[in-house]
């Protein structure tokens, strides 16, 4: 169903976040902020000033939502629309997602062996012998301040 067609009690039981995501699905392209939330105010009836009161607040929930990306022209979509990539400034490089799961592989690989060696940290920690650091406090001696200024 058209979010037009719906009625205004049912659209205000959704979130922003939901609205924008059946907005950016019926258009079937992205759009920026304001044309997305001026949207919203109109299937809401909101007026100019609370659509001005509101779009800050609106925008955040955008930047924090991991459902939405915003792309270098300044629209949003969704993220299931565009491939993950992950660039690397310094190079310059690309990777893709068999890239991904190398790096995730070798950083599941890193933690087994930080496992490991705190393991290893944990049993050296048991050879100590207790009644040996007892013994060491039999040679020590209280001596008095006097005794050490003669």
């Amino acid at each position: 169903m058209k979010l037009s067609k719906m009625p205004k009690e049912e659209l205000e039981q959704y979130s922003y976040d939901e609205l924008t995501k059946m907005i950016l699905e019926e258009r079937k392209k992205p759009l920026n902020t304001a044309e997305i939330f001026k949207t919203i105010c109109d299937l809401l009836d909101y007026s100019e000033t609370e659509y001005s009161d509101k779009i800050g607040d609106y925008y955040t929930s955008l930047t924090t939502d991991k459902d939405f990306v915003l792309l270098d022209d300044g629209t949003w979509d969704l993220r299931d629309h565009h491939p993950t990539t992950v660039s690397l400034e310094e190079d310059d490089e690309t990777y893709g997602e068999e890239d991904l799961e190398e790096i995730e592989e070798a950083a599941e690989e890193m933690e087994e062996i930080i496992a490991d060696r705190e393991e290893d940290l944990d049993d050296d920690d048991d050879d100590v012998d207790l009644d040996d650091l007892e013994e060491d406090d039999d040679d020590l001696t209280i001596i008095d301040e006097e005794e050490l200024e003669d």
